[in-house]
């Protein structure tokens, strides 16, 4: 019981003429504002939101109004409370719902955010209000840490957590599946008697459970959603600007129940667990009601299928290659690569570096009325109309290669292979660029002069390479700083040095550096933008392609020609303040020169 409470303040709710009173008396507000705010009714809006939505000027801030984090650092400073941000990817639901019940937090507009042995700490909009920590000191028998938060995060997070707790618990209590002993009514009888049957997943408390995390993975900006079975729980996590975080952990049984019902959903086998299986998707997000594409895929692993979606944003499509990252000289050897009408341009690049979207973006602009643009993909990652697209099926011997042999007989103009795999793939994506068709392609190699040794090795002769080649491009996407909270300090000299290594490069006088805010979520990051290395098949670059060539000269010969490197593109962000070195360095490889 931390508040700084006096005489003067009895247990009383907020209200808004003792808060415009004190915000005045404290330079807050001037007399205009108290005056006009004084008199007015607010029904049964709280008066921290109410303030906070009116953008009223801020006379001790010159040029910054009160909204609703200066009201509570003020009413922080007041009552001795800490100011606290509900970040739900930090939150225990299933412990915090266990401290009191929906009735009871929902009556006080209270909500617990952290449990540990000896201590709950319980977020309240209303400082002066103290009754209910004494309840809930008896009850816990546990110290009760009182700190502030947003009323309206309050009440959203309260219906949130606790109906998502509520699906859980039902899920787990639900009757037995057909087949199971009789008398058997609950989970925890079923697992007495042996019988691991999960519950259905048609169930409404399943429905919930896959409803809330959809919602959910949209509203974080997730771009996958994994669920992971283990021994005795199954784990929920996103992945947000490259990073996975712990979202829930699910009973066992539910977390299998909630992938049977995301497999239904794709129109995946759902008796059948034992092989991987692919499947997708669609659905609205919750805010603009866009149309959302999501791509399933599962895994067997010991403890059942492992399932993950990973979700495609229809409106990065409808991004520019600046808002991609992909700008200035960069981009004008991209756009002359892919401008000509014939020859073969690979995007290289790991799982998750940004290859799907340079494509489909790249494609979207060269699908014109007058082209025919057709791809072979493996799976189709978006559904896209400018295009035709066709999907591997290995079931019925389609493959990439017999896939681009029957594109050839569509009278295509541009050709997209999903990945060259093999040197039957490659033979053929030759075949379609000596032909006059314009083939796209990715790699799975480091970086760009590893591609066209890549070729080499799949067994490509390399007069074949130097004439259907056009240019290559790796990529890496970085999180971004984010704008509001970023700060600038002298740059660290030997950190500048182990990025640019083994090439020179005058280090800036300072750097940006992540610090958190609300707007970040704390992540310091807001995003992500690529890297990127393009190689572009010079007369000179040709002339190194040879059965012995070494990467390095290639590398060498295109810095030359003005190609910069994976972790050079990242200096140059890191000098204009958009991002870190060690962001850099953890998705760029390092080369020798």
């Amino acid at each position: 019981m931390n508040a700084k409470f006096g005489p003067e303040y009895a247990e009383r709710p907020l209200d808004l003429y003792s808060l415009v009173t004190e915000l005045h008396a404290t330079g807050h507000l001037d007399a205009a504002d108290h005056e006009r705010l004084a008199r007015l009714g607010i029904g049964s809006v709280h008066p921290l939101v109410f303030l906070a939505e009116q953008k009223i000027p801020d006379p001790s801030r010159p040029g910054q109004t009160l909204d609703m984090e200066a009201l509570l650092r003020w009413q922080g400073e007041r009552t001795g409370q800490a100011v606290y941000e509900i970040d739900p990817l930090k939150i225990n639901v299933g412990a915090i719902s266990e401290v009191m019940s929906r009735a009871f937090a929902q009556r006080h507009r209270i909500l617990a955010v952290e449990v540990t042995e000896d201590e709950v700490v319980v977020a309240s909009a209303e400082p002066w209000i103290r009754a209910w920590e004494r309840n809930l000191e008896h009850v816990l028998r546990k110290r009760i840490r009182r700190v502030l938060a947003d009323p309206r995060d309050i009440i959203r997070h309260t219906a949130e957590f606790y109906s998502m707790a509520r699906s859980v618990r039902g899920a787990r209590s639900s009757g037995p599946a057909p087949g199971a002993a009789p008398g058997v009514a609950n989970l925890e009888q079923m697992l007495e008697l042996g019988s691991m049957q999960e519950p259905d997943a048609n169930d409404q408390h399943i429905v919930n459970i896959v409803d809330w995390l959809l919602q959910y993975a949209f509203e974080q900006r997730a771009s996958d959603i994994h669920l992971e079975p283990r021994r005795s729980q199954g784990h929920v996590r996103f992945r947000i600007d490259g990073v996975l975080h712990s979202v829930y952990d699910l009973p066992q049984q539910v977390c299998a129940a909630v992938t049977s019902r995301i497999k239904i959903l794709g129109r995946m086998d759902v008796a059948e667990k034992r092989r991987p299986q692919d499947g997708r998707l669609k659905t609205r997000s919750p805010h603009g009601g866009g149309e959302v594409e999501l791509r399933l895929s599962t895994l067997p692993t010991a403890f059942g299928e492992k399932l993950v979606m990973r979700i495609f944003d229809p409106d990065l499509l409808q991004k520019s290659f600046a808002e991609l990252g992909l700008e200035d000289e960069d981009l004008r050897r991209w756009q002359a690569m892919t401008a000509a009408g014939n020859g073969i341009v690979l995007v290289t690049g790991p799982t998750g570096s940004g290859k799907t979207t340079t494509l489909y973006s790249t494609l979207r602009r060269l699908a014109t009325p007058e082209v025919n643009v057709c791809t072979i993909e493996d799976p189709i990652e978006m559904v896209e109309d400018a295009f035709n697209q066709m999907q591997v099926n290995h079931g019925i011997k389609l493959d990439f290669s017999s896939g681009v042999r029957a594109l050839m007989r569509q009278d295509p103009d541009i050709i997209m292979v999903g990945e060259i795999r093999d040197l039957e793939t490659a033979h053929m994506a030759v075949q379609a660029a000596l032909t006059g068709h314009l083939v796209l392609s990715t790699l799975h190699t480091n970086d760009s002069p590893g591609s066209v040794a890549r070729l080499l090795e799949l067994g490509m002769p390399a007069y074949l390479i130097k004439a259907t080649l056009r240019g290559i491009m790796s990529q890496r996407l970085v999180r971004i700083l984010c704008t509001t909270c970023k700060v600038f300090a002298p740059t660290d000299p030997d950190a500048w040095e182990q990025l640019i290594q083994p090439f020179e490069l005058p280090a800036p006088e300072r750097t940006a550096r992540p610090v958190g805010c609300k707007a970040c979520r704390d992540t310091g990051y807001m995003g992500r933008q690529g890297i990127y290395e393009l190689l572009v098949n010079s007369p000179a670059v040709a002339a190194c392609i040879t059965p012995q060539m070494e990467a390095r000269e290639v590398r060498r010969v295109a810095m030359a020609e003005g190609m910069r490197t994976l972790r050079l593109a990242g200096a140059a962000r890191v000098a204009s303040g958009q991002t870190t070195v060690e962001e850099v360095m953890r998705v760029a490889p390092m080369f020798d020169a």
